[in-house]
């Protein structure tokens, strides 16, 4: 009764790795290196450990939606709390995309379309992960 879930986690979870390609552009494209030369060497530092964090939590989303899509979909507990916590990482990520200024990097088309297949898949990644965490035994 759950394999659709666990499919769908699964797929989630492969999702949630091709997002890494988008953000391992994010420093080249935004320019991190130039633009922030003017800050002091920490401010400098705690971008890239943040960042760091970031993608660490989007591997280990990933890898563990991969590995235990089944786990994620039994309903148990512990399934459905860390089903929460990536329905909640992934909804404020989702809220926080009409929120960022980033009209004028969305040239050429492709990184635009990019851009915007990036929150179809946030809004994918919360949804399935909501489902998880919801759903009844």
């Amino acid at each position: 009764m759950r394999d659709w879930l666990s499919t769908l986690i699964f797929l989630a979870g492969a999702g949630q790795l091709s997002v890494l390609i988008a953000s391992a552009q994010v420093p080249l494209r935004l320019n991190w290196r130039e633009v922030f030369q003017s800050l002091p060497k920490l401010h400098r530092q705690m971008y890239w450990v943040y960042g760091g964090y970031v993608v660490l939590a989007i591997v280990a989303q990933g890898l563990v939606s991969l590995c235990c899509a089944a786990e994620l979909a039994s309903g148990s507990g512990l399934a459905r709390g860390v089903c929460s916590y990536m329905a909640l990482f992934w909804g404020i990520r989702l809220t926080l995309q009409p929120v960022l200024d980033v009209k004028e990097f969305l040239h050429p088309w492709w990184i635009w379309a990019g851009y915007h297949l990036l929150t179809v898949l946030f809004a994918s990644f919360t949804v399935i992960y909501a489902l998880a965490a919801a759903w009844p035994l």
